[in-house]
Order: C-alpha cells, then sequence, then structure tokens
C-alpha cells in the first residue's frame, strides 16, 4: 500500500523548483504525492494550516511537515 503525501505550494518559483526537484526525487511506486496548489485552491488553506504548515512549499508526509524552502508564509496567501 502506497503511503500518501501532500506537496503545498503557491506556484512561485522557489515552490515551482521545490516540486521538480523534491518529487522528482521520491519513489512514486511507494509514495502516492497530491500537489495543492494554495493560490488556485484557497478552500485547502484550512487544511493545510490544521496539518501544521506554516509556509510553502511543504510536503505533508506521514503526519510530518517538512518545510522545504520558505517561498511565502500561509499567512500571506
Amino acid at each position: 500500500m502506497k503511503q500518501k503525501a501532500t506537496f503545498y505550494h503557491a506556484g512561485c518559483p522557489v515552490c515551482v523548483t521545490a516540486e521538480q526537484s523534491l518529487l522528482g526525487a521520491l519513489d512514486r511506486s511507494r509514495i502516492d504525492v497530491e500537489v495543492v496548489h494554495l493560490g488556485a485552491d484557497r478552500h485547502r488553506l484550512a487544511e493545510a494550516k490544521a496539518a501544521g504548515v506554516q509556509s510553502v512549499p511543504a510536503l505533508v508526509l506521514g503526519g510530518t511537515v517538512l518545510h522545504v524552502n520558505f517561498g511565502a508564509a500561509l499567512s500571506a496567501l
């Protein structure tokens, strides 16, 4: 069974680079990654906050938030 993960981003250059680099390095046969663009899917902001995301880009994997790099604070979205 694949582990589920969510990658949150805002579409900025930092986020896009992180998405390409990080997701390209993951073993997609073991991890099912959903990519959420919080600029386009603003209704998912509360979900990201509840998961513990403070800034994007961030990967939530197994209930752990991995803040990849600082692109933008959630409060700025």
